[in-house]
């Protein structure tokens, strides 16, 4: 019986089965790249990193730190730095990460050069290997030469690839490598200039990596140094990129619930045309449990198809993320069939679609077979206690299913009792627009206008249903797309015109004057010129650093104790900064404590407030200071900000280096004075954030098409609920509209009732749903985001009328057969 009543039943059974498809086809693709991604960085950890474990430092390592080096064999080493690089050939110049080797590096993985010997001969010919992509935008091949501080290397190659590297990051500072031996002769280590030396060991098979860490990190964290294995370094990996798979998570979370929406208003209006069938059935002897099981096992049949298409098309679809993320991950990820989201994604379109059908199943139970006369579901008892359970088991299923996505509880909840809130606010507004009609009727209308209206309150109508379906999947649809906004956002950079483009760092104290005449001499002004010191924390409060570091109780944030903080000095604040508490101070008194200015970032993590004292380690000096001031910084200014200020009057004499920064027009004129500055002071390190914002604006593009890859594919499964929720009202609809002409409607008026109809429900649905959706978004913006949310007018001018064009047109073609056929033939049709 569930065969035949399902076949005579199949187009409505199919609109029911898109949504179950296109949920667990999102669900599945993302957990299978997942699972993927998780085994290439364990599979990759010792590829990613090159060696089996790295001690580094932002320093000379100490004594301490050197000794325990030479005990562990070290198997190869390096320097590395940000400067500036010229090419003799057509005078270019370019930032680049200067990656000086010492060692045959990487033992895993594979140093990538065109062409392939290059990689075993730079270091015994003394040349270098420069990134593809930077040869080919300077028209550079091997052969050709590159100038590094003081000396000149030829270039040997091409480098394509090597360990721990991102298309992304390259792209910024394109990698040169270089043998480290001639690292003096290019005189580019100042003071103040930003390096890291490496140490990189392979590990004899014997070796435990995790008591090593347990042994020796604490002991190279006294001594600013750190160490890392392969083991930590996949691991603090997968916790990069588990924002990317909480983010795609939560959208397909987005899509499985738009079709549980579809799947629950599907059958709530396919199970009430089928209680008059279930009544005969009961006339006929057929049991509860008989005519209750015909209809299960269709959901049953409809949800286990439907997961394994979705699940065939989740297995398809997730070929397409590493082309999508490419660029985002320092490696090609190899793509496998795992079992595991496989099997999940059929037992959750089983599973949902049972769940979610089965308020409206439970109807079947309580028909009575005297609903064959009465022909009206209004004397149907509605069981209170086993309604409340399914509520209850759906709200359970809600929250699982977010906490397994997003592993937070606490998210779960609020994501759960979120929808529950959604969900009855749409119920009441739909139920208080049913009761604001019955009441106010406008009893002087014309007949078309009140018979579209009386079809929103009439017996067996859909309103609620539709309402609640069309307003939820404009909820889920319109809040994915503010978020949308909120995260690109978040992310955007200004560009404001005369705001410095080009900065220059590490400029010495003996350079200061010179620098300053090259560029005044070519029309451009001096816009910033900043001095920088740079210190340690030495005490905070009244305890030394280094019983902080040693005291496994304290939950003092490790940065604070092991950073080296570049700090300046001025009277004034910037625009990017706002005064929290205390007072800014623009001198120093001779006779009083120095007061400095700290950011709320180091305030918090170093538990410090107004009047606390802080000894700070000034290159060997110690200076006793006290917080005068806690700031708001905003970070995301691309400006020169700072976590600790001085007043004037206390480090004017203390060993420095200074930044400048102008505005240079135009490309031509900014390649003109990097030319001149790199001819005349190799040091100097040059930021153009002209090409920077061209990076930046590129990486926005990529996330930007991810979140809309995302987007589209929710939106596309709301569209898909909104065409199977209000297709299937059509059959109650048809019978009205027989009646109607029946009794001597003609098309046309039948045709105007139907319209203005569906613009109801639509506009209804949709614009509580957008309202929603700008509550929902200003709560994330504020608690989860931190940003300020600014709505967009796109919701109200295209998914507003949009969606109610949408409704009304699946409206419209619900009753063209009514209106081309007699209505006998109609009946019998549709019957």
């Amino acid at each position: 019986m569930a065969w035949r009543d399902g076949k005579a039943s199949l187009s409505r059974l199919l609109l029911f089965m898109a949504s179950i498809i296109l949920g667990i086809a999102a669900v599945v693709s993302i957990q299978l790249f997942s699972e993927n991604l998780k085994d290439n960085i364990k599979n990759q950890s010792k590829a990613l990193m090159g060696a089996d474990f790295i001690i580094d430092s932002k320093q000379l390592p100490s004594k301490k730190v050197q000794a325990i080096i030479d005990s562990l064999q070290v198997a190869a080493s390096e320097v590395n730095f940000v400067s500036m690089a010229a090419f003799p050939k057509n005078e270019a110049t370019k930032l680049v990460k200067v990656r000086a080797i010492e060692g045959n590096f990487p033992f895993y993985g594979t140093l990538d050069t065109e062409p392939v010997i290059a990689a075993q001969q730079y270091q015994k010919m003394g040349g270098a290997l420069v990134d593809a992509t930077l040869l080919l935008q300077y028209n550079l091949k091997p052969g050709d030469s590159i100038k590094l501080g003081k000396l000149t290397f030829p270039i040997l190659g091409a480098l394509k690839s090597i360990p721990g590297t991102t298309a992304i990051s390259s792209s910024v500072a394109p990698t040169v490598l270089i043998p480290f031996r001639f690292i003096e002769e290019t005189e580019l280590l100042q003071i103040g200039s930003r390096k890291e030396y490496q140490y990189f060991f392979v590990a004899p098979p014997s070796m435990d990596l995790v008591l090593l860490n347990k042994k020796i990190d604490p002991i190279l964290d006294d001594e600013n140094a750190d160490l890392d294995t392969h083991t930590n370094t996949s691991a603090q990996l997968g916790r990069r990129y588990d924002n990317v798979s909480r983010f795609l998570n939560l959208s397909a979370f987005i899509a499985l619930l738009l079709g549980c929406i579809g799947i629950a208003s599907s059958v709530h209006i396919y199970i009430k045309e089928k209680l008059k069938n279930v009544a005969v059935l009961k006339c006929l002897g057929a049991t509860r449990r008989q005519t209750f099981l015909i209809y299960v096992l269709q959901i049953l049949g409809i949800g286990l198809i439907g997961g394994i298409l979705g699940s065939a098309i989740g297995m398809g679809l997730q070929y397409a993320f590493p082309y999508i993320l490419k660029g985002f991950l320092p490696f090609d990820v190899q793509i496998s069939i795992t079992i595991q989201p496989i099997i999940m994604g059929v037992m959750l379109g089983v599973l949902m679609s049972v769940l979610f059908a089965l308020l409206p199943l439970l109807g079947t139970w309580y028909v009575s077979p005297l609903e064959v006369l009465r022909g009206t579901d209004e004397n149907l008892v509605k069981p209170r206690k086993a309604r409340l359970l399914t509520f209850a088991a759906i709200l359970l299923f809600i929250f699982l299913f977010s906490f397994w996505l997003l592993k937070d509880a606490f998210n779960g909840i609020v994501f759960t009792v979120g929808i529950l809130i959604t969900f009855s606010i749409m119920a009441a507004v739909s139920s208080l627009f049913m009761r604001a009609i019955k009441k106010y009727f406008p009893a002087n209308w014309g007949f078309i206008k009140r018979q579209s209206l009386l079809n929103l309150y009439r017996p067996n109508n859909q309103t609620m249903v539709l309402i609640l379906a069309i307003g939820l999947g404009t909820f889920l649809i319109s809040t994915l797309y503010f978020t949308k906004d909120i995260l690109l956002a978040k992310t955007a950079i200004e560009n404001k015109k005369n705001d410095a483009n080009i900065i220059l760092m590490d400029v010495q104290s003996a350079q200061k004057e010179a620098v300053v005449n090259t560029i005044l001499p070519k029309g451009l002004e001096v816009i910033d010129n900043i001095p920088i010191v740079t210190m340690r924390m030495h005490r905070i409060k009244d305890r030394l650093v280094n019983d902080i570091r040693k005291d496994s109780t304290s939950n003092m944030n490790r940065w604070i104790l092991n950073h080296e903080f570049r700090t300046t000095y001025r009277d004034e604040l910037l625009e990017s900064e706002e005064i929290l508490e205390g007072s800014w101070v623009q001198k120093a008194n001779p006779n009083e404590p120095i007061l400095i200015s700290i950011a709320d970032n180091i305030a918090r993590d170093a538990d410090l407030k107004v009047g606390d004292e802080v000894v700070l380690n000034v290159q060997g000096v110690l200076m006793e200071t006290k917080i005068g001031s806690i700031r708001k910084v905003n970070w995301g200014n691309m400006q020169l900000n700072f976590s600790i200020v001085f007043p004037l009057g206390i480090l004017e004499n203390a060993p420095q280096f200074n930044v400048l920064t102008t505005y240079v027009p135009n490309e031509a004129r900014s390649a003109d004075l990097q030319r001149d500055l790199v001819k005349k002071f190799p040091n100097i390190s040059i930021l153009d954030l002209r090409q920077i914002f061209t990076i930046v604006e590129d990486i926005l593009d990529k996330i930007s098409w991810i979140i809309n890859f995302m987007a589209f594919f929710s939106i596309l499964t709301g569209i898909i609920v909104l065409i199977g929720s209000v297709r299937n009202s059509k059959y109650q609809r048809i019978k009205e509209s027989v009646l109607l002409r029946t009794l001597g409607a003609k098309s046309k008026q039948i045709l105007q009732i139907t319209a203005l109809e569906y613009v109801y429900l639509g506009v209804l649905g949709s614009l509580v749903g957008i309202l929603l959706s700008l509550v929902s978004s200003q709560l994330l913006a504020t608690l989860l985001f931190k940003e300020p949310f600014l709505p967009s007018a796109v919701p109200f001018l295209v998914f507003l009328p949009g969606i109610t064009i949408l409704v009304l047109f699946i409206g419209l073609s619900n009753i063209r057969s009514v209106l081309k056929s007699p209505p006998l033939e109609v009946l019998r049709k549709e019957s």
